[in-house]
């Protein structure tokens, strides 16, 4: 069962650079995507759409039955509360804690305090900062800093996450902690996109991968790697 069709998109940046052309492309609830590229290629565009940051000139991109490019301003936060995001950069309340800060997004969707308590500690066992609830974000490495990001954009069970170079900040090995955690969240259902430029993360993790050029999607494989016969 598909949860994302964009066709025949295109979107054009006010300095007349073409970021995406005649995008076509299909994903299904509970698939784990990454899309690489290029730097310009595109997409980080795509991305920015998948999340309403952007909004093509043509084209459709429907997401879990919403039009996402028809989307009126006013009503970008019934979006934002089928998908999670999950940045490069932490995006963090500095003066709150982890347990604050994962709460903090649950409260904005109105959820009551007994709901919030149990959820927040839920997603926090998940990613594996349980221990840490109490912590600021200042005492935190940047690995577990990434892994209150991820529980804070799972909080609202989200059918969708996105991730945005997740890992772009991290080390080899705290990277692959990171995807770890990530693919415990698509096994448990959730559908994943991932842009990246981690070629080891793509190669060792054989998931579908999306190569975007020159605004255009070049190749779709099921399985690939970071350079599938040399694309």
């Amino acid at each position: 069962m598909e949860l994302i069709r964009i066709e025949n998109v295109q979107k054009t940046y006010k300095n007349g650079v073409v970021a995406l052309y005649d995008f076509n492309l299909t994903i299904k609830k509970g698939e784990f995507v990454f899309v690489i590229g290029a730097s310009g290629s595109g997409k980080s565009t795509l991305i920015k759409m998948l999340y309403r940051e952007e909004k093509p000139e043509k084209g459709s991109i429907i997401i879990g039955g919403i039009n996402v490019a028809k989307l009126k301003n006013r009503k970008v936060y019934i979006l934002r509360r089928k998908i999670g995001v999950v940045f490069q950069d932490f995006k963090l309340l500095p003066k709150l804690t982890v347990f604050e800060n994962v709460a903090f997004a649950l409260e904005l969707f109105g959820y009551d305090k007994q709901s919030i308590q149990r959820r927040v500690i839920e997603v926090l066992d998940l990613v594996g900062l349980k221990n840490k609830i109490r912590q600021y974000p200042d005492q935190l490495s940047g690995g577990e800093q990434q892994r209150v990001v991820i529980a804070r954009a799972i909080a609202n069970n989200p059918k969708l996450l996105i991730c945005d170079e997740p890992t772009g900040n991290l080390d080899p090995d705290t990277s692959m902690e990171i995807m770890h955690v990530l693919e415990n969240i698509n096994r448990l259902g959730t559908t994943i996109i991932m842009a990246t430029h981690d070629r080891e993360i793509v190669n060792k993790l054989q998931k579908r991968v999306i190569l975007i050029e020159q605004g255009r999607l070049k190749k779709d494989f099921e399985k690939g790697t970071y350079y599938n016969e040399r694309y």
